[in-house]
């Protein structure tokens, strides 16, 4: 059985694309305007709903941030992998607390 190895660059440009299209969703406004914007106008609470969710979201980058920055800052390449999950776990809390929001 042949084993493949990620290089460490794709895995640290993998965990900060992520990163950035995290930060665009909670920051850029991209997770409001995608789950409470509609055809007749903003449901009622759903900006409530949405930051409950985001505050959620953001527990789970803080971690993923924390593994990104050993990884790149201590030179833990082993921490990529576990980095770029944590991301993926941050975008999908995002994704379904905000389907759950509508």
């Amino acid at each position: 059985m042949t084993r493949t190895v990620v290089p460490p660059a794709i895995q640290a440009a993998a965990s900060l694309l992520l990163a950035t299209l995290w930060g665009f969703a909670v920051f850029g406004g991209w997770s409001r305007q995608a789950f409470c914007a509609t055809s007749l106008g903003p449901s009622p609470g759903c900006a409530d709903r949405i930051a409950s969710v985001i505050a959620l979201s953001v527990l789970v980058a803080v971690v993923a941030a924390c593994a990104t920055g050993v990884a790149w800052f201590g030179r833990r390449e082993s921490l990529y992998g576990a980095a770029v999950v944590a991301w993926v776990v941050a975008l999908v809390v995002l994704f379904v607390g905000g389907l759950a929001a509508q």
